[in-house]
């Protein structure tokens, strides 16, 4: 959490004898205070930026850890990958066909039921030029991944990541993806 504010107060209230209530609108010190109120704005509004764009990463890697886990921590096979990267891609396909179901016909489609296709159609593309995930095939990554803890963004940059295709094609990356990897 940002102490900008805090430290500028406490500053402000030590030079003033512990009256913060004395100044005026256009002061020196009131414009320090607003400037570093500002500044803390800033800081909580690029990390809550920051935790909604790695919140995927991290479900995929949650995802991937629970499977690894049911398969008793070992390397897993390129076809045991496959059929986990398909699971994952249409994880929400019952959902979807439910609100298609519920929606009269006639009615457009509402705005979860726009998001859920738009995410189905963006993971298969992926996945047809190359899905990023964890290499499951490398003990130590296995072994990794098993010890990582849910929010620990930094710890996945740990781990050798892979691109797999649905062709079979396997690519070595670097995490965090980015577009070139």
């Amino acid at each position: 959490m940002p102490t900008t504010l805090q430290k500028v107060r406490k500053q402000i209230a030590k030079k003033k004898g512990g009256q913060l209530g004395a100044m005026h609108d256009g002061s020196r010190n009131m414009r320090r205070l607003r400037a570093a109120g500002g500044r803390d704005d800033k800081l909580i509004k690029l990390a809550a930026s920051k935790k909604r764009q790695n919140q995927p990463l991290l479900e995929r890697a949650h995802y991937f850890q629970e499977a690894v886990r049911n398969n008793g921590v070992q390397p897993l096979e390129i076809d045991a990958i496959h059929s986990l990267i398909k699971t994952f891609v249409h994880q929400h396909d019952e959902e979807l066909s439910e609100l298609k179901k519920e929606r009269r016909s006639g009615r457009p489609a509402s705005t979860k039921e726009d998001l859920l296709t738009i995410k189905i159609a963006a993971d298969e593309k992926e996945y047809e030029k190359g899905f990023y995930l964890p290499d499951l095939t490398d003990i130590d990554t296995v072994m990794a991944l098993d010890r990582w803890e849910d929010s620990a963004w930094a710890y996945l940059s740990t781990l050798k990541w892979v691109r797999l295709s649905s062709s079979g094609s396997i690519q070595q990356t670097k995490f965090p993806p980015t577009g070139a990897s």
